[in-house]
């Protein structure tokens, strides 16, 4: 029987602390204003994988969403989340980059295959974002799209070509 107070004292010493960062500006950074962050986007060697990045360049630490949104061109919706799971924040420290890969295609003789002069990356979805051209990305005139999935931001660009499986 002393487990339940060894607990109730777990629980309480937890609520406490808690409690205490709450109010505190460190303890929740804000989302990261959008003018404070530099997106890049670059076709791999492989030619179905973009390579995407967010840079915080302010002087705080802040927020951007877990997993990047990436549009194509006109064609409706974005890339899906590999893993798959729910949107939430990353932190981004001040002056730091996160990276993600997208694979846009599976099989590029595939005849599902869509062509877009462009893609839209954002590292918020309630920003407009930034879109790179097919020549910005060093992909030619288009970019082939077929149930594009991009990863979660990374620390690195190998972590995120590992997540995608790219080599």
């Amino acid at each position: 029987m002393r487990i339940r107070p060894v607990l109730a004292l777990t629980a309480a010493a937890a609520a406490l602390l808690a409690a205490a960062p709450q109010g505190s500006a460190a303890a929740r950074p804000v989302p990261c204003a959008e003018k404070s962050l530099s997106l890049r986007a670059k076709q791999a060697q492989d030619p179905t994988v973009v390579r995407i990045s967010v840079t915080n360049r302010s002087a705080r630490t802040c927020t951007v969403d877990r997993i990047p949104t990436v549009t194509f061109g006109d064609l409706d919706g974005a890339a899906l989340p590999v893993p798959a799971g729910e949107s939430g924040p990353y932190l981004l420290t001040a002056g730091r980059t996160a990276y993600a890969a997208v694979r846009t295609i599976a099989d590029p003789a595939d005849p599902e295959a869509r062509r877009v002069d462009s893609i839209g990356v954002s590292a918020n979805r309630a920003y407009i974002g930034r879109s790179f051209t097919a020549r910005e990305l060093g992909a030619g005139n288009t970019v082939l799209v077929w149930e594009p999935v991009t990863t979660w931001w990374k620390r690195s660009a190998a972590a995120a070509d590992k997540a995608l499986g790219a080599h």
